[in-house]
């Protein structure tokens, strides 16, 4: 009797999580601790690479440089697990029109960046679509980004912390990359999900 008990509790705690889940469909991890480089594009020069648990960038070119995803999506939710030195020039672009030149104009930029000298498009900002203030910090710590686009709708979610709850139409689709600019970045864990 006590065998049966368990097998239907736990029968329910299954289709009660199962309820709790958001529909769609199921996450991709693009980065997984030092795996996930072949999940990406190299566009610049940086010396991304899969160490300490993470894939990390600590100097590169002039330009910033990016990990461009070899698949498109449209509307998804992403998770991104960061750390950020608290010189870092950094970001998460989503629906970028241009594959091959990465740029605040063609993507969505979702701000990594706690020392930009107009903080209003800072870190939680979404650079020249939606502002943030006060613009919270993230330099020194691990960090969590929840990025959704659904149709025209754009939320960032940092920290637990809604920073961005926006319309615009100007992007619809594209793939998703990670920047960097200037100063230590380190992603340990990029999923995707398609809503």
């Amino acid at each position: 009797m006590g065998l049966m008990k368990f097998a239907g509790a736990a029968a329910l705690s299954t289709v009660l999580l199962g309820c709790a889940m958001p529909m769609g469909g199921s996450w991709t991890a693009l980065v997984d601790g030092e795996r996930g480089l072949e999940n990406f594009n190299l566009v610049g020069v940086a010396n991304w690479s899969g160490t300490d648990g993470a894939i990390q960038a600590t100097a590169g070119g002039a330009r910033p440089a990016y990990l461009v995803s070899k698949q498109s999506y449209t509307d998804f939710t992403m998770r991104v697990e960061f750390w950020s030195s608290d010189d870092v020039n950094s970001g998460v672009f989503v629906r970028c029109a241009n594959p091959a030149e990465i740029t605040d104009e063609n993507c969505y930029e979702a701000n990594i960046f706690d020392q930009r000298p107009d903080p209003t498009y800072g870190t939680g900002a979404i650079v020249k679509v939606a502002k943030v203030s006060p613009m919270p910090k993230a330099g020194g710590k691990w960090n969590v980004y929840e990025i959704t686009a659904k149709g025209p709708r754009l939320t960032l979610v940092l920290n637990g912390v809604k920073t961005v709850d926006v319309e615009d139409r100007k992007l619809t689709s594209g793939p998703v990359a990670l920047q960097w600019g200037r100063g230590i970045i380190k992603f340990r864990k990029v999923d995707i999900r398609p809503i």
